[in-house]
C-alpha cells in the first residue's frame, strides 16, 4: 500500500511540533513527505508491517470506509503508460473533496539549457 497523504485526528501537537512550516491542520500530512514528516516516519522503520497485530512502532487501524461514489482516479505526476505513447494509467486515488489531498499537477517536461 502506498500512502501519500493524510488527516491528523490524534496527536496534532506532536504533528504540528514536527510540521513547524504547515500553516494549518490541513496542511500536516498532505502529500506524502509531509505525511511522513508528521507520523514521524523515518527509514528507520523500513520494512515495517504495518497491519501486524500487537506493538509496532507504525500501525494501520481500520477506519470507517468511504463511499465507493466518493472516491475518485486519476494519473499520477510524471507517470505515462508503457511504450512512451502517452497514455496514461489512472494510478493515484483520492476521496472527492478531502482538503488535505494534494492537487493533481500536469508533468511538465523540464527543458535543458544549452
Amino acid at each position: 500500500m502506498l500512502l501519500r497523504a493524510g488527516e491528523v485526528v490524534e496527536g496534532a501537537e506532536l504533528a504540528r511540533r514536527r510540521r513547524i512550516s504547515a500553516r494549518n491542520d490541513k496542511e500536516l500530512a498532505k502529500g506524502p513527505a509531509r505525511l511522513a514528516t508528521a507520523l514521524g516516519v523515518d527509514r528507520a522503520l523500513d520494512g515495517t508491517d504495518a497491519c501486524a497485530a500487537g506493538e509496532t512502532p507504525l500501525r494501520m487501524l481500520t477506519g470507517t470506509p468511504v463511499a465507493s461514489d466518493q472516491v475518485r482516479s486519476g494519473p499520477r505526476t510524471g507517470v505515462a503508460g508503457e511504450g512512451g505513447n502517452g497514455d496514461v494509467h489512472p494510478w493515484r486515488f483520492w476521496v472527492a473533496n478531502d482538503p488535505t489531498v494534494s492537487p493533481y499537477r500536469a508533468h511538465v517536461p523540464r527543458r535543458r539549457r544549452s
